[in-house]
């Protein structure tokens, strides 16, 4: 046997130090090469064909043109004409902001807590992966390894959804989630080359949802805290960031210890990265969360009704042009002032919470659904639930007629109602619901400027959460006495003066073999004094109505009344000189502007443009004029109205002296039959506002008519907006006087001196 030489003995000890020998060594050298080839070979050729998909197993990518031009769902938002946003409509609330109106706190706190190397890497983060390596292999999470980039792939793309899922993804949740994770690696890698680093944090506070139905930055400033981005604290952009880890574990909403405990966490990264020092984080750690919480839908905020009536135009011009509403980020500029608005909704309220109180007592324990002799209407609650949508899904249900619907209907449930001191908690069946809700009285209210046609503020119910329907263009009631004014109207365009006189005497009016004879409000059918035609107006006598009726004749009054804007179908028959034919109050305000703006019919109208997204304007709006009569006799007309404020025994005088001291004022109230409709349209130099209270239905009123009469029930509404109106001069809505006829009046003289019988144009049958 050979003895081992000097140069071999030599080999062997080199390799026994170099433990190339050992079978565990070459083992971890095995493994060495291995993950040599799969990083270098095998790596690449997996993300190339993931990039490839073959045989859809990988589930599509986002194109380059789709990875440089992001789409998100957008709330399109509606938007004051003072800058105000006034809500959204929505699939999921969200709506974009620049990078440049974050703050630069929340950018900081952002950084820190979720990706503070996120301007040192392009996409992807070495060390972050590494950790998320050595967690998996140790199973001690040590956090995640995602950078800001991926993350706002996966929002931006839906990366974890379905439609880019492949055929692999049927292997399990392991094989899912690499792939998935494999597709956000390249998107944000792709992100990185196509954007700046600003634009990827604008881009994925954006997309980030926030819980409460409040998607991207913007929405959840909003949301729990009622600020914009850009004025968010310390704290307040801590507890948002926090929530980014767990939305639905960290809402501060349903569990308020746990996110305060998050949003301290959040602090502690700010101060252990000197951001922050240890005297200000044991300060600002012991805040409470300080919440301004709003959940944004369409029956919270302001002008609620009037965001529902406009969604159905823009739904329409959407469908014409092109767009979602839902989710084409659209801006919408409208004419209404978010301060007037308030002033609005406010006067409505206040008044109105007051005269249910009244209402309630008046009827007792009574039911105020009556006809029109004061006895209760006993079908009526059984009549009206079969309008309603419960009724026609027990029908469908179980068949119309069957016992089950009657039962179901009465079944007690838990429910929340409506009070004028905040919703309540009650046990109701859906007969309860429906009986207690029609004792409440409804009302509408809009303020127009007569020259420009723009609607100011638009008040169409009590509250929207429980009550739907809009009385500001979708009701259509009888306007009463208010109509009176396009009857004058109609006789002076004619040639009769404010300053002729009449009788208070009702005529007789022979209509198709009968005799028409309304009595005036005081229920008599004259005394026979003269009045002026003014004064007629002022005090509302139907008597003298009704000998103007005769005079000018139904069929003109429709055509005036037409002329100056009513659009709803008018009966030519005398009563309509009394207010018989439905119309809306959005009709009456733009009609009554006519006569303010000398004879100019100025459609009512209340967007001023539509963007896109990019802020581009898609289209400007503006409104129609029309020169409705003469500007002598609109003047002639307003001046009447003021006569409501001015002569004696006028309708208008219970108006207080904040609105009328050292300013022109008129107005018209009306009141319908059993006092169902209670109207008041009051006109300034410079604003119209018409008011209208009542019951859902016209069965359901005061039980006398003086209690519900338009100057009770709907004039304080319009006085005590004016009263706010004008204790804010910044809104531009000075008093005043109301401009003339730029020829003047044509020797006319309104002062009525002498006071003269008119001429008998036509025969009166008295």
């Amino acid at each position: 046997m050979d003895t081992p030489g000097p140069l071999k003995t030599r080999f062997r000890k080199v390799n026994d130090f170099l433990l190339i020998e050992r079978p565990w060594f070459r083992r971890i050298v095995k493994a060495i090469w291995i993950f040599f080839f799969m990083a270098v070979i095998g790596l690449p050729l997996y993300i190339f064909l993931v990039i490839q998909n073959p045989f859809n197993l990988f589930g599509p990518l986002p194109g380059l043109r789709a990875i440089e031009n992001p789409e998100s769902d957008l709330s399109s938002e509606v938007i004051s004409a003072d800058g105000v946003s006034m809500g959204r409509y929505f699939r999921f609330n969200r709506s974009q902001v620049s990078y440049e109106q974050l703050s630069p706190v929340l950018v900081k706190t952002l950084l820190i807590s979720e990706d503070h190397r996120f301007y040192e890497h392009s996409g992807m983060d070495l060390h972050s992966f590494l950790r998320v390596i050595s967690g998996i292999v140790t199973f001690n999470k040590q956090g995640g390894g995602s950078t800001l980039s991926q993350q706002t792939a996966k929002n931006l793309f839906r990366t974890r959804g379905d439609e880019l899922k492949g055929k692999l993804a049927s292997l399990g949740s392991p094989m899912e989630l690499l792939i998935s994770k494999t597709k956000e690696w390249i998107i944000a890698v792709k992100l990185e080359k196509t954007f700046t680093k600003e634009e990827i944090i604008a881009l994925y506070l954006n997309t980030v949802p926030f819980n409460n139905n409040a998607y991207g930055i913007k929405v959840a400033a909003e949301t729990y805290f009622s600020k914009q981005p850009s004025q968010l604290t310390i704290p307040e952009a801590a507890l948002l960031v926090g929530m980014l880890q767990g939305t639905s574990r960290f809402n501060p909403i349903e569990y308020p210890d746990r996110a305060r405990d998050k949003r301290n966490d959040v602090l502690f990264k700010l101060q252990q990265h000197h951001y922050i020092a240890q005297k200000q984080y044991d300060s600002l750690k012991q805040l409470p969360l300080q919440l301004h919480f709003s959940v944004q839908n369409q029956n919270e905020g302001i002008a609620t009704y009037f965001r529902t009536i406009l969604k159905n135009d823009l739904t329409a011009w959407c469908r014409e042009n092109g767009y979602d509403l839902e989710d084409s980020g659209l801006k919408i500029y409208t004419t209404i002032d978010s301060r007037m608005q308030r002033l609005a909704e406010e006067a409505m309220a206040e008044h109105i919470r007051k005269l249910q109180h009244d209402f309630d007592n008046a009827w007792g324990r009574r039911n105020p659904w009556v006809d029109e002799h004061g006895a209760e209407i006993k079908s009526f609650p059984e009549r009206k639930i079969k309008r309603t949508e419960i009724y026609r899904s027990l029908v469908k249900h179980y068949g119309e007629g069957a016992d089950s619907i009657r039962i179901e209907l009465n079944r007690k449930k838990p429910m929340r109602v409506f009070t004028w001191h905040g919703a309540r908690d009650t046990i109701f069946s859906s007969m309860d619901s429906l009986r207690y809700y029609n004792r409440f009285l409804q009302s509408g209210m809009i303020a127009m400027d007569p020259r420009s046609g723009e609607i100011k503020a638009w008040v169409g119910g009590i509250d929207h959460t429980y009550f739907k329907f809009d009385h500001g263009r979708q009701a259509k009631r009888q306007p009463g006495s208010t109509f009176k004014a396009f009857v004058y109207g109609k006789a002076i365009e004619d040639g009769y003066s404010p300053c002729d006189k009449l009788p208070d005497i009702t005529p007789s009016i022979k209509v198709n073999g009968t005799v028409y004879r309304p009595p005036n409000s005081n229920g008599t059918y004259g005394d026979g004094e003269k009045y002026t035609l003014r004064q007629a107006l002022a005090r509302s006598l139907n008597s003298v109505t009704m000998q103007m009726m005769e005079r000018v004749k139904p069929e003109n009054v429709v055509a005036f009344a037409q002329r100056l804007g009513i659009t709803s179908k008018l009966d030519p028959v005398y009563s309509l000189g009394l207010g018989t034919s439905v119309v809306s109050l959005s009709e009456m305000v733009g009609a009554y502007s006519s006569f303010v703006n000398l004879g100019v019919y100025t459609r009512p109208y209340y967007i001023t443009r539509i963007e896109d997204k990019y802020g581009n304007v898609i289209q400007n709006f503006s409104t129609e004029r029309k020169q409705a009569t003469d500007e002598v006799t609109a003047y002639k007309i307003v001046y009447m109205l003021r006569g409501g404020v001015e002569e004696s025994g006028g309708s208008s005088q219970a108006l207080s002296d904040a609105v009328t001291e050292g300013n022109q004022v008129g107005g018209k109230t009306g009141t319908t039959n059993n006092a169902s409709d209670g109207w008041y349209i009051g006109i300034t130099p410079n604003l119209v506002t018409g008011v209208w209270v009542g019951g859902d239905e016209p069965s359901i009123h005061f039980p006398s008519w003086g209690m519900g009469s338009g100057g009770r029930s709907a004039l304080p509404v319009f006085d005590k907006f004016m009263t706010k109106v004008y204790r804010h001069s910044e809104l531009g809505y000075p008093k005043g006087q109301f401009r003339q006829p730029a020829n003047g009046l044509d020797g006319a003289r309104l002062d009525c001196v002498e006071e003269v019988e008119p001429q008998e144009m036509f025969e009166v049958s008295q």
